[in-house]
Formats: C-alpha cells, structure tokens, sequence
C-alpha cells in the first residue's frame, strides 16, 4: 500500500494532527491489545527498585530537569 501523501511533505502541524489521529484510533482497542511478556517483567522489576529503595520516582517537572542537566 502506498500513501497518498509522503510523510516528508507533510508541515509539521499536520505530522502532529496525523500522529494524534492514530493514537486516537489505536487507543479506541486497547482492550485486545496485550503486553508482551518482556513489558511485564520490565514493570515488575522498575517496581521492585522503588519499592527496595534504588529507584526513585520524580514528576515530569523533575524528570525533565534532571535530564537537562545530564545533557549540559
């Protein structure tokens, strides 16, 4: 299948209004839609280090600036 429109001339608003539209669409589903195994046990461990004390949970805010600091 070919789009009838390529991506790469797309303006970048209408990326964003594409990309929101299938989100959209994929999410309307999202009850059939299982994990795979690999994101469970990927869970299972992130929740392990927080609750033994070696991860530590920060708010998008805090994320954000700690990030920007690791890239100065």
């Amino acid at each position: 299948m070919t789009p009838a429109v390529h991506i790469q001339n797309l303006s970048r608003h209408e990326k964003i209004q594409t990309m929101e539209l299938l989100w959209e669409d994929l999410s309307q589903d999202s009850a059939s839609l299982e994990s795979p195994p690999w994101h469970e046990a990927a869970l299972r461990e992130t929740e392990d280090r927080v609750q033994s004390g070696d991860e530590r949970i920060l708010d998008w805010r805090e994320a954000k600036e700690e990030l920007r600091k690791l890239f100065k």
